[in-house]
């Protein structure tokens, strides 16, 4: 599919699914991502699919550990756009809006968004009908193995 000149980018590839807000539910998440971009033809080897799925493993793990409401899901969805892969979580809860805090020496956790911010060219938080999603965007960066 193609898009005029001056309009949006190109959509090229879609992928969502829901997984139980677990461990496990997040664990499969960051796996089937992975598996899904070497099907778009972007293998474990490339700095985008190791970026990607970094950005996956936190955002998951944020949903399960924060944004878990008793019941429901959450939804991974990536979208690759021409130059540009769009990854994003959503889960039940909008009352816990995640954010980069200043982070506590030797803490052993709060470090997801900074990696996230580190590796993203953006990322952000959209409210949905019900809950929110964390959306980051990846792409190929000059000077790194592709």
């Amino acid at each position: 599919m193609t898009a005029p000149s001056g309009s949006a980018r190109a959509l090229v590839r879609v992928f969502t699914q829901r997984f139980s807000c677990t461990r496990r539910g997040a664990r499969l998440a960051r796996q089937l991502a992975l598996v899904e971009l070497h099907d778009w033809g972007i293998p474990e080897t490339t700095a985008l699919a190791a970026d990607a799925g970094l950005v996956v493993a936190e955002l998951a793990a944020n949903a399960v550990l924060h944004g878990r409401v008793p019941g429901r899901d959450f939804e991974l969805r990536m979208t690759l756009l021409e130059g540009v892969l769009r990854i994003e979580v959503s889960d039940g809860r909008a009352d816990r809006r995640p954010a980069v805090r200043p982070h506590a020496y030797q803490a052993e956790s709060g470090y997801g968004l900074r990696i996230v911010d580190a590796v993203a060219v953006g990322w952000g938080v959209r409210d949905r009908l019900i809950g929110k999603t964390v959306w980051a965007e990846l792409t190929h960066r000059a000077g790194r193995r592709t």
